[in-house]
């Protein structure tokens, strides 16, 4: 039993931020993307929210200590969700680091067992400039209590706190759940937790 919940997040902080670090850590040879930042923060909004880092087991709810965290990556003839375990632990850059040594080996064909399965929460994003996609709802990954779905950055025009308008670049992000497991406030503290998070991204994500 599906619902599906979305929300709009004014990501012109996150897109500065990641800016701002890429400029840093140029040097270093270090090039983080939004995805990256994205994960980061859904495990964030998971330790706010742990009712969202949970399992159906067929006949109970598990609920998860740490965050193993899939992310889909598109292959020629299908989809595969390699996880990071144990992101929790995790800064920003490891994730990074880790997200793309798992897509490297995904487009070749290499991952193992042990780097597909465990995890308890997924992330899609199909918001890349090829792809462009605005808005979509996904499946479920089981036996993960929910799935975030994320949309392209779009600039669109933004009423600011003093009435006035200007440009933002808004991104929509969608979440599915698994009924059985989560109720509808939880998903929506969720979504409100990561909206939070990624519009003040600083203190949080670094």
């Amino acid at each position: 039993p599906h619902f599906y919940l979305s929300i709009e997040v004014n990501a012109e902080a996150l897109l500065k931020l990641r800016a701002e670090l890429n400029a840093g850590l140029e040097s270093q040879r270090v090039k983080l993307t939004v995805n990256d930042l994205i994960l980061k923060a859904s495990v964030e909004a998971l330790r706010r929210v742990p009712a969202l880092n949970t399992s159906w087991m067929g006949d109970h709810v598990q609920y998860h200590d740490g965050v193993n965290l899939a992310f889909a990556v598109p292959i020629p003839d299908g989809l595969l969700t390699p996880t990071i375990k144990d992101a929790h632990t995790k800064g920003i850059r490891q994730i990074s680091a880790e997200a793309k040594s798992l897509i490297k080996k995904t487009q070749a064909k290499k991952l193992t067992p042990d780097e597909m399965t465990g995890h308890t929460f997924t992330v899609s994003n199909m918001g890349m400039p090829r792809l462009g996609i605005s808005n979509f709802f996904g499946i479920i990954n089981p036996p993960n209590a929910a799935i975030l779905c994320v949309g392209a950055s779009v600039a669109k025009p933004v009423v600011a706190k003093d009435g006035s308008i200007k440009a933002g670049q808004m991104m929509n992000l969608a979440l599915c759940c698994d009924h059985r497991v989560v109720d509808g406030a939880d998903g929506a503290e969720f979504l409100s937790s990561l909206r939070d998070i990624l519009e003040n991204p600083s203190l949080v994500l670094v």
